[in-house]
């Protein structure tokens, strides 16, 4: 990029430089509705239960489960780093991505089978049974080998599925609002209120055990989710396109991570996430089990807030108009935490440190009034928190495209997640341990008793006050991003230059000149 920015811009029309703002659409309406159903496909499952899954229905030791999420951290990192190299080089005529959506669709469905179906191969062996710990682990690593490939082959479709900002930032606001709005959380919602009268004993019956209902519940219901979210994407995958042309000439893997170093706002985000990563966190969930024995709170706490999740949606528009990416950024994705220190006071109002008994927050309606204020405060925020990260990162790979003349998806999106993977794994890997060290019972929800108190306040805790801390840092990097204004008119009126020369180029079947063309490109910046 040439260092005068100012005379870059007087090169273009204030035409040109609106082309970043125009109503652009390149995605049809059966792709949009296949972009919908891919979206809402993503959390149709029941994954908030998977931690209980493995400790209270598995039962595999807590011990055992911080030395698997250790190594399985490591060997994230090293799968990343080779598969991303792997799909950098990847040019088919199916695109750069879609191969290995729809290639690796049958192993991750078969492997996802596995995993929720363990129960049925492993049940009633101790929890420190080796055969039950190798199962475990040998799915954990097969299943994040596969799924590295498919999340980056995710996000790079995402980043190239259309060519022009408003038409994705249109996509991924229609795909989290229908998504939201048609049931995409409904089968943890219907877990929950399972879980719920098994564990109150609502549905107790001769012929099954609380233990046997539990784990047939968790069976079928992640089975169900694995069939249907699987036949979802593979359709959307069967009828997607990439639209943004790769360079003929793949990069290499020092051009990779140049493209990288030299990416401002992809390392601030990455700086961000890194940061954030590092925040500590227990379950919801688990507070709302263990604790106040009433899982469905959940819902009925984000019942007054419901009308408003569609809602938060229709201003994103008029918020990205108003304010910059970074303001937006910060508040969307921090709001959250902010608003959690206050129901940590609100809860430890009346609690005995000394003994660890009292507190409002063992008292469901009291923490129905608490959670519920929560909900709509955070709700409010919701729509925007839906798109501003992924537009973001979008944004970031149109940078890397306008300043180094190629695109490096899937080498970016390997080195942002493994910033965040090495933070969160630690958190996990320590907030794990934790919970083993301050004695959390894993029989107890299965035999019907109660945690001790000091685990109650710590399972309290974990989900308010300590990730709002030990998170807190991820803002300090947003403060610097500065990809808006001028300098983002002018990155989106020069794409839109280069590619129709590529356009052009390209529709002459002449790969030579079309390598040059990238090549020249690459000189220049």
């Amino acid at each position: 990029m040439a260092q005068d920015e100012t005379q870059e811009v007087r090169e273009y029309s204030d035409e040109q430089l609106s082309y970043v703002y125009e109503n652009r659409r390149y995605v049809g309406t059966k792709e949009t509705v296949g972009f919908v159903l891919w979206d809402a496909a993503q959390s149709l499952n029941i994954n908030l239960y998977a931690t209980r899954f493995i400790s209270n229905i598995v039962k595999v030791d807590l011990g055992y489960q911080a030395i698997a999420k250790a190594i399985n951290s490591v060997w994230d990192i090293v799968n990343d780093i080779f598969t991303a190299a792997i799909v950098e080089k990847t040019r088919t005529r199916w695109g750069k991505f879609r191969p290995y959506l729809l290639g690796l669709a049958l192993p991750g469905f078969v492997l996802s089978m596995l995993y929720w179906m363990m129960p049925l191969f492993v049940g009633g062996q101790s929890t420190k049974a080796m055969g039950k710990f190798i199962l475990f682990m040998v799915l954990e690593i097969a299943r994040e080998g596969v799924g590295t490939f498919q999340g980056i082959a995710r996000t790079g479709l995402l980043s190239t599925i259309t060519p022009h900002p408003v038409d994705r930032t249109r996509l991924i606001t229609l795909a989290n609002f229908a998504s939201g709005q048609f049931g995409e959380k409904l089968p943890e919602q219907i877990m929950t209120i399972v879980l719920d009268l098994i564990d109150n004993k609502k549905l107790s019956t001769a012929t099954f055990s609380t233990a046997q209902q539990l784990m047939m519940s968790f069976v079928g219901m992640g089975s169900f989710c694995t069939i249907v979210s699987s036949v979802m994407s593979f359709w959307f995958f069967m009828n997607s396109k990439e639209r943004i042309m790769q360079s003929i000439k793949s990069p290499k893997v020092s051009d990779s991570l140049r493209s990288i170093v030299n990416n401002k706002p992809i390392l601030l985000i990455t700086l961000s996430e890194f940061l954030s990563g590092f925040g500590i966190s227990g379950s919801k969930s688990d507070y709302y089990i263990d604790v106040l024995h009433f899982g469905s709170m959940t819902m009925i706490a984000g019942i007054p807030a419901a009308p408003l999740s569609p809602i938060s949606f229709a201003y994103v528009p008029w918020f990205r108009r108003h304010f910059s990416s970074r303001l937006l950024y910060i508040v969307s994705h921090y709001i959250n935490n902010f608003l959690l220190v206050f129901v940590f006071l609100f809860g430890c109002i009346g609690f005995n440190p000394k003994t660890f008994k009292g507190g409002l927050f063992r008292s469901k309606l009291a923490m129905f009034f608490a959670m519920a204020t929560w909900e709509v405060l955070w709700t409010l925020f919701y729509g925007l928190r839906s798109v501003i990260g992924t537009e973001l990162y979008n944004e970031a790979m149109d940078y890397c495209e306008w300043k180094n003349g190629y695109r490096t998806e899937a080498m970016t999106s390997v080195a942002k997640g493994l910033a965040a993977k090495v933070a969160t794994s630690v958190s996990s890997v320590v907030t794990t341990a934790l919970k083993k060290i301050v004695g959390y019972d894993q029989n107890a929800y299965t035999d019907g008793t109660e945690q001790p108190d000091y685990v109650k306040f710590y399972l309290f805790a974990m989900f308010t006050i300590v990730p709002a801390v030990t998170g807190a840092f991820g803002v300090i990097p947003m403060l610097f991003y500065d990809l808006t204004g001028k300098k983002k008119e002018l990155m989106y009126a020069e794409l839109l230059e280069r590619r129709k020369q590529a356009s052009v180029v390209a529709s002459t079947g002449d790969s030579e000149a079309l390598a040059a063309l990238s090549e020249e490109t690459m000189q220049r910046n």
